[in-house]
């Protein structure tokens, strides 16, 4: 039986799970994008090529940001109690923050509308791109796993 004074703890942990479901998805939403449009070549100014590469900059930003509410928001604002935690927070986020910019980088380049005419770069941004999103991925992985490991007593 668990005693009243384990429940805010379980209902954090519980949040906790729920922010890296949330956070998986959105990742692999982008994933799938990514795979989309990469079969897109070579790539042309089309307007169905333009319309993925739209959506796909949408999904990169709206996956950037979840990571960074789902997973370091709590570290930042110093709520995160957990040591372990705050040491991969803090030994991975260097990297995270320089990936987070290229992600920037490439969707300052490529989010146009539907007017992205100069597709020329797209295929070695796009190659650059997944290997940093492997890169993250990774790094998040780290974090989730000691978010997700047994509470110790």
């Amino acid at each position: 039986m668990q005693s009243n004074s384990d429940a805010p703890v379980v209902e954090r942990r519980a949040q906790s799970h729920r922010e890296i479901g949330a956070l998986v998805e959105s990742r692999t939403d982008t994933l799938a994008l990514l795979s989309e449009l990469a079969s897109k070549q070579p790539f042309k100014p089309e307007h169905d090529t333009q319309l993925l590469l739209q959506n796909f900059c949408e999904s990169l930003i709206d996956y950037t940001a979840s990571a960074h509410f789902q997973l370091y928001r709590h570290v930042d604002e110093n709520k995160e109690r957990r040591v372990a935690v705050r040491e991969v927070a803090e030994e991975i986020y260097p990297r995270v923050s320089e990936i987070t910019q290229s992600f920037l980088d490439f969707n300052d380049k490529y989010d146009c509308e539907d007017h992205c005419d100069n597709l020329s770069e797209l295929a070695s941004d796009l190659s650059k791109l997944g290997e940093m999103l492997a890169d993250r991925i990774d790094l998040e992985d780290q974090l989730i796993a000691v978010l997700c490991a047994p509470r110790q007593s």
